[in-house]
């Protein structure tokens, strides 16, 4: 129940930011077909000097207006959806509920995600803390296929510059552990099958220009 909760709310989350995209983008359009056509009504008219003045009048308000619109419409644009955390162009949902590695992987790809993969020591930092102060999280590394063999679920290798975020005296295989989780300060192997939050990752959606 707890699964298809999380799955809920991850698409719902998806949903709501591209209604809110397409409607504003409908709205720019209709605007712009309005401008259009008032625009034309006025080319087709031989105009006095002064009403010459005061379509130029019109036009720099419309301008104006136009200016002021497409400023709110940049304020509504949001490059992750709902729920979501962005930082440096990707975006982050780290979840409410708790489930096992391989289920994490699925409810990351159900939304278009990927189980959190860490590429630099900024991510690692930003991920740690949110996570600490939320609970442990699974993270998208396990060794799985090989014992001792890392690899991340894209299939990369871990990279020699991020091992030193393994907490004291991990990774210790204790038990069969194969998955890793973000714990207090830093990365642990856990069983695979244990309950935990998860973390998805995706690349943000630019606002168009």
């Amino acid at each position: 129940m707890e699964f298809k909760e999380a799955r809920v709310q991850l698409l719902q989350g998806c949903r709501d930011n591209d209604l809110v995209s397409l409607a504003l983008q409908l709205l720019s359009l209709v605007l712009f077909a309005g401008l259009l056509v008032a625009i034309l009504a006025q080319v087709s008219k031989v105009p006095s000097s002064e009403d010459q003045e005061k379509e130029k009048s019109n036009q720099e308000k419309i301008y104006q207006e136009l200016t002021q619109m497409k400023t709110e419409f940049d304020r509504l644009c949001r490059p992750c959806p709902w729920d979501w955390i962005s930082f440096q162009g990707k975006c982050y949902f780290f979840s409410k509920s708790q489930q096992g590695w391989h289920e994490a992987i699925t409810a990351c790809k159900e939304v278009g995600a990927q189980l959190v993969i860490v590429e630099n020591d900024e991510e690692q930092s930003f991920l740690q803390q949110t996570s600490k102060s939320k609970g442990y999280a699974w993270m998208g590394l396990s060794d799985l296929n090989q014992e001792s063999a890392w690899r991340w679920v894209d299939g990369s290798p871990l990279a020699l510059s991020l091992m030193q975020y393994w907490n004291k005296g991990q990774p210790n295989n204790y038990e069969e552990q194969d998955c890793v989780e973000f714990r207090g300060d830093g990365w642990n192997d856990a069983k695979c099958d244990l309950k935990k939050f998860w973390i998805c990752k995706k690349p943000a959606t630019p606002c168009s220009k």
